[in-house]
């Protein structure tokens, strides 16, 4: 039933693309909705229910939001960069959209009701100055998020509720973070070895984009520190962009290529430049 469900929510965005929409009103208004960063999936530790991480840059909270098992699933491949033989749900809902020649440019978390999230997508599309909005699962639109790189806005609500919800990150081999547009990994002893990096603590760069990648911060660098804080693990990472928030920039030290580099970098999310996002 789950399966159908989910090949009939990508029918209902073809459906939409064609010029047919059955998009529900928003719960709050569109300018009181916050942008924010997709940063990690983690698991609430009582009951170990998957939760994605979404970091608010404006006061540096990391705020969880429950999500399935498979959803988190899909968001850690995207993070990984991860390419399945076959495509995967959320890879096909990718695809119907490019081929449509449309573009999903942000999900919408706007509601909690009764325990269950709502959300939206909007999409353009190139024929058409119309925006197409569609009804979606949160952890559905966050799964195509991190495929796609669309902006992500949520309502205040669901940042204050998130508030109250614990959290712990995966276990150290799974774990990846991404802040400021950079997505970290543990640095194991083979990748050390295999990319010669230092024997020092930091996490490893598997992608940057934006202002971080025209900084030179790219994939293979090793980060050692942010604001002189040693970064051991991704959440490390996450952690001491989020307490950099209320200065508005990070000071991140790395390693590259034989050498040590410091950065300064705004802690706002990054907006991705367009032609770079129709290749994520």
């Amino acid at each position: 039933m789950q399966y159908i469900s989910r090949y009939l929510s990508i029918l209902i965005i073809g459906i939409g693309l064609c010029g047919h929409t059955g998009a529900r009103e928003l719960a709050v208004e569109f300018d009181t909705l916050v942008p924010a960063e997709l940063a990690s999936v983690a698991v609430e530790p009582m009951t170990g229910t998957p939760v994605v991480l979404l970091r608010e840059p404006d006061d540096g909270r990391i705020v969880p939001i429950f999500i399935g098992p498979n959803e988190a699933r899909a968001i850690l491949v995207a993070q990984r960069g991860i390419e399945s033989e076959r495509p995967m749900t959320h890879d096909l809902a990718t695809d119907l959209i490019q081929s449509l020649d449309a573009k999903l440019e942000r999900v919408i978390v706007d509601e909690l009701r009764n325990g269950t999230y709502y959300g939206a997508l909007e999409l353009s599309r190139a024929d058409s100055d119309e925006i197409v909005r569609v009804d979606t699962r949160p952890s559905d639109g966050l799964a195509l998020a991190a495929r796609t790189g669309a902006s992500i806005l949520v309502a205040p609500a669901i940042l204050e509720a998130g508030e109250d919800i614990p959290f712990r990150g995966l276990d150290d081999d799974d774990e990846v973070v991404t802040a400021i547009g950079i997505t970290v990994m543990p640095a194991s002893d083979d990748i050390r070895q295999a990319l010669n990096l230092p024997d020092e603590p930091g996490v490893l760069v598997t992608n940057s984009r934006s202002h971080a990648e025209q900084a030179g911060l790219r994939a293979g660098a090793l980060i050692l520190a942010v604001d002189d804080e040693t970064i051991e693990t991704p959440m490390d990472f996450l952690e001491s962009i989020s307490a950099a928030t209320a200065e508005g920039k990070a000071m991140i030290r790395f390693w590259h290529e034989g050498e040590t580099h410091e950065v300064e970098l705004s802690t706002e999310v990054p907006e991705i430049d367009p032609e770079r996002r129709q290749r994520l």
